[in-house]
This record gives structure tokens, C-alpha cells and sequence, in this order.
């Protein structure tokens, strides 16, 4: 739990998307403490829920990841979903001298189930990505984030996870693009705050928020997490030309004191 003067930090994030929803589910550890947080966006609607709720020892959290299954359970929302398996990415990356953090992605997988909002329940047929990860971080640690998925304009299924500021060296980096399902490595991107991201052969993704979550929280000088995490739209262009003709996903920017 504790190492080199460092708190273990560890957390699961799934995110799934379909042309009705698009929603996160995720569990948050570091050291002995930790929350759970959800979200869903209904684009149809125009309506975002979502709650972030502290771990409180004997008391069932309102998100439960285990394995292939997501599951939310709270008064105004219900989520069941089950993803599939896929080829996942897998890195350990040094963080300062003698610290290390390791991740494993899994992004452009199928999402199957059902979500249920007040007492309305919709099927729900979408693609996926699941982000694990655990390590002992550097104190201060922030990053820009994205993940994503979506269909060429030449009909293959592509998806990605692109990062700076975290587990992003050169090279075994957890930069990742799928392609029909296969990984490859892109070299390092930058990104143009929450807009865009620029990758080293000049293509580029363009975001377009739709919502926007954002939190502040922690304890000062002790821990402190400050973060925002717009669900949206994505077109343009992937590493190697690989032209989106539909996209959606994430991107993150999250500043950490852990």
C-alpha cells in the first residue's frame, strides 16, 4: 500500500458508448482510501447524471467493475453492461528514480446490456474501453488523457488511448491505436488543451464537448485532485491517416497532489 515514500494508487475506469448514451463507471484507490464515481450522458435528452461516492467499509458502492461486468446501482440510474474481450496493451513505466506505474488498455471492444433512467430502461449496443491502472505516482502528477473509439471512412474499426504527462515515454509507452481490433503504438502527441490532439506526422483529432464534467476535491497539502472529463465527439484524422468518419469518447485533464 505504501512504497518508496509513495501512496499505492490504483483505479479502474470503463468507458462505453452508443448513439443514445455515453457513460463512465469507475473505482478510485489510494492507499487506504478510495470512491467509486459514474456518469451518464443521454444525448438524446441532454441530460448528464452522475455521482461520485466515497468507500465506506461494509457498505455496497454504488459502481461494482468485476471482470467483463460494469454494474451502477443508485435511485435515478441503473446500469448492467457486459464488454468483450480484445487485444489490451500492457505497460510499466518508471516514475522518478526507483518508483515504477503500470497500466493495462483495452479500447474498440463491445458493450452490451441495458441502463435504466428513473424508471425508463434502454437497451444499450455500444463499443467500449477499460482502463487499468496502478503504480506509486509521482506526489504531483498531471496529464492530458483521451480515449475513444470509431469507424474509418474505409469501414475498419478503430479506436485509441492517447496521453502525455503520464506513462508516456518514447517508446512502450501506453499510447495506443486499434485497428480492427489490433494495437499498434503511436509515437508521442501532443495535445491542444481539451480541442485537440496532434500527432507526429501532422494528422489530428478534434474534439467536440458535448458535456463537461468536472471536480475539485481533497484534503490540503494532504491529497488533491482537480480534473475535467467532457464526454464528446471526435473527427479528423488518427496517426498514419486513418481517417475517422464517426468518433466519440473522452478527454481528460486531470492535475494531481497524491
Amino acid at each position: 500500500m505504501r512504497r518508496w515514500g509513495r501512496w499505492r494508487k490504483r483505479w479502474r475506469y470503463v468507458g462505453a458508448y452508443d448513439e443514445r448514451f455515453m457513460l463512465c463507471a469507475a473505482s478510485v484507490g489510494i492507499g487506504p482510501a478510495g470512491e467509486t464515481f459514474w456518469a451518464v450522458w443521454d444525448r438524446r435528452e441532454r441530460s448528464l447524471r452522475e455521482r461520485t461516492i466515497p468507500a465506506v467499509p461494509l457498505v455496497r458502492p454504488q459502481v461494482e467493475l468485476s471482470g467483463a461486468h460494469v454494474r451502477v446501482r443508485s435511485r435515478a440510474v441503473d446500469v448492467d453492461l457486459t464488454i468483450a474481450e480484445g487485444e489490451a496493451i500492457e505497460c510499466a513505466c518508471r516514475a522518478g528514480d526507483d518508483a515504477y506505474t503500470w497500466t493495462r488498455k483495452l479500447c474498440g471492444v463491445s458493450a452490451q446490456g441495458t441502463i435504466r433512467i428513473g424508471d425508463v430502461r434502454e437497451r444499450f449496443q455500444g463499443t467500449a474501453v477499460d482502463d487499468q491502472s496502478a503504480g506509486y505516482h509521482d506526489r504531483r502528477t498531471s496529464w492530458l488523457w483521451s480515449a475513444g473509439v470509431g469507424q474509418g471512412r474505409d469501414g475498419r474499426r478503430l479506436a485509441w488511448n492517447l496521453v502525455t504527462g503520464i506513462n508516456d515515454p518514447d517508446r512502450n509507452s501506453e499510447r495506443a491505436i486499434w485497428v480492427d481490433g489490433v494495437p499498434v503504438e503511436p509515437g508521442p502527441v501532443s495535445f491542444r488543451g481539451l480541442n485537440a490532439i496532434r500527432f507526429g506526422d501532422g494528422s489530428e483529432l478534434t474534439f467536440d464537448s458535448e458535456a463537461g464534467r468536472r471536480r475539485t476535491e481533497g484534503v490540503p497539502l494532504l491529497i488533491h485532485s482537480r480534473y475535467e472529463a467532457p464526454f464528446g465527439s471526435f473527427a479528423g484524422s488518427l496517426e498514419g491517416g486513418l481517417e475517422l468518419s464517426a468518433g466519440l469518447g473522452v478527454m481528460e485533464r486531470h492535475d494531481a497532489l497524491w
